[in-house]
């Protein structure tokens, strides 16, 4: 047991009749990887977002170091020694990388009202190319990078001054294996260095491969600390959930013959950069797998198949033959999509649950041409309920809910739409054994109904788990193609991903 750094006594949070932390207590050492586990609204993110300034705690303490810390938002947090990386996009649009970097702390690089901005890039290019990420300009905008190079930022933003405790708060879902493996040399050096890391993940080999001690939250409540020796992903789910969790949550059918109905047809889709002339084509009933490196273009085929691309060029068209140019066409013709960036693109973060839910279903739930705020409650409440969302209720905002709401939110907007075609990009990102077991079941149940699926997923074992068919891709361009098979192998899919 190493030096105590963090002491986190009684401390109680919450959120209108929720009680999210309910006198929680939890000991953090010097020198130490300290995993914060607990399913989907457990208080995991709001015990870290108290201590980082994110969110006012309603009482209790945080002493660190021996002195009590109480950050009123999180540049003070930082100047207090904590600093934290969050799941979703961290970082603000339209500045550049080194105003991103020193968001709160340009006070440094000024004089007389005066900002050094040469002075301010030169600095964040140095700690840029410190970490290794030599090849992003500190100068650019922010805008100028993509979703894992931002959190890559994030991650010197977060850092670079050697904070105390650092939090990394579902971060690794958000990162291909490149980026992860640069989180875990940051979290590794800082460790060793004699700092704390509080490392939240749902990847519990992940967890347990990573953290030196394991705590856990369950409903608000601190339930225990184990070593990492003591640790297995079983014992782990029973003392998240309270109660056993097998490994049965994938699907156990194998050879079942998929329809010859083709419902969406794409041939030659480019977008350029991202997807070099891609044809597929989807089938009635059919869970259709797109997996690969984080990079390999197959986020954006989601985008470009819902028509969600500016510059998409080739076709996709239902199996009528109806073209899908935009994302009017698609909903108009019952074709839903769930983005792997929640917060930015599937959903309307400060808007209520109910206007979430209902927003693609407006036109349906009109009567006489007249939109009922009674009839759009009942709608969103029933979807909600149905996808066991954690909430005061459906006027509650999106903003408050963990990850793992957020995402059922977005899966209860279209399962109240009945859309016929669903496009999941990363279904399960940030979610708990629970709740994947909820959304696998959920996607089986909906495969047998004859709707149709294209899961996109970082994660091998849910791509074998779930997919009728599955396709790898490389560098925009589809590299592999197999069918569901008990023989198919993790390694068959990594052959082709590299």
């Amino acid at each position: 047991m190493g030096e105590v750094l963090l002491k986190a006594e009684k401390i109680d949070k919450h959120f209108g009749i929720t009680h999210a932390l309910d006198h929680v207590s939890i000991t953090f050492n010097k020198g130490e990887i300290h995993a914060l586990i607990g399913e989907n609204g457990s208080g995991k993110s709001t015990l870290t977002s108290c201590l980082t300034g994110i969110y006012k705690k309603d009482s209790g303490t945080f002493i660190l170091d021996g002195k009590e810390v109480s950050a009123a938002n999180q540049v003070d947090g930082n100047h207090q020694g904590v600093a934290i990386i969050v799941q979703e996009i961290g970082t603000l649009s339209g500045l550049t990388v080194a105003e991103n970097i020193f968001l709160g702390n340009e006070d440094q690089f000024t004089k007389f009202g005066i900002k050094n901005t040469a002075a301010m890039n030169k600095k964040a290019q140095e700690y840029l190319d410190s970490y290794g990420f030599n090849y992003i300009d500190a100068a650019k905008t922010i805008d100028d990078y993509n979703f894992e190079d931002r959190k890559l930022i994030e991650i010197v933003k977060s850092t670079y001054f050697n904070p105390k405790i650092l939090v990394v708060d579902e971060t690794t879902t958000a990162l291909g294996q490149k980026g992860r493996e640069e989180l875990f040399k940051v979290m590794h050096k800082m460790r060793d260095m004699g700092s704390c890391v509080i490392f939240i993940s749902h990847d519990l080999e992940e967890v347990i491969e990573q953290s030196d001690q394991i705590s856990v939250l369950r409903d608000g409540v601190y339930i225990g600390t184990i070593t990492k020796e003591e640790a297995t992903t079983d014992r782990l789910k029973q003392l998240m959930v309270g109660r056993e969790i097998g490994n049965n949550y994938y699907r156990t059918d194998y050879g079942e013959k998929i329809s010859d109905e083709v419902v969406i047809s794409v041939k030659n889709v480019s977008v350029k950069g991202q997807i070099d002339n891609l044809s597929l084509e989807l089938h009635k009933g059919e869970i259709l797998g797109i997996g690969g490196l984080s990079e390999c273009g197959m986020h954006e085929v989601g985008k470009a198949i819902f028509g969600a691309s500016y510059f998409r060029e080739g076709s996709v068209t239902l199996g009528d033959g109806t073209p899908i140019n935009s994302i009017p066409d698609a909903i108009k013709h019952s074709m839903a999509y769930a983005s792997k960036d929640r917060d930015n693109e599937s959903l309307v973060i400060n808007d209520t649950i109910c206007e979430n839910i209902c927003l693609p279903s407006l036109e349906d739930l009109k009567k006489g041409g007249v939109l009922s705020g009674k009839t759009m409650k009942e709608f969103a409440d029933k979807f909600a309920k149905q996808m066991s969302t954690k909430m005061t209720g459906v006027d509650q905002f999106v903003s408050a809910l963990s990850g793992g709401n957020k995402q059922k939110v977005v899966l209860a907007r279209w399962i109240g739409k009945d859309s016929d075609l669903i496009i999941l990009d990363s279904p399960t990102r940030g979610i708990d054994v629970k709740v994947k077991a909820d959304i696998y079941a959920m996607m089986n149940r909906m495969r047998k109904e004859g709707k149709s699926i294209i899961m996109i997923s970082e994660e091998i074992m849910e791509l074998l788990g779930m997919a009728d068919r599955i396709l790898i891709m490389k560098d925009g361009k589809i590299n592999g193609e197999f069918l569901r098979s008990e023989e198919l192998r993790d390694t068959d899919l990594i052959d082709n991903m590299i």
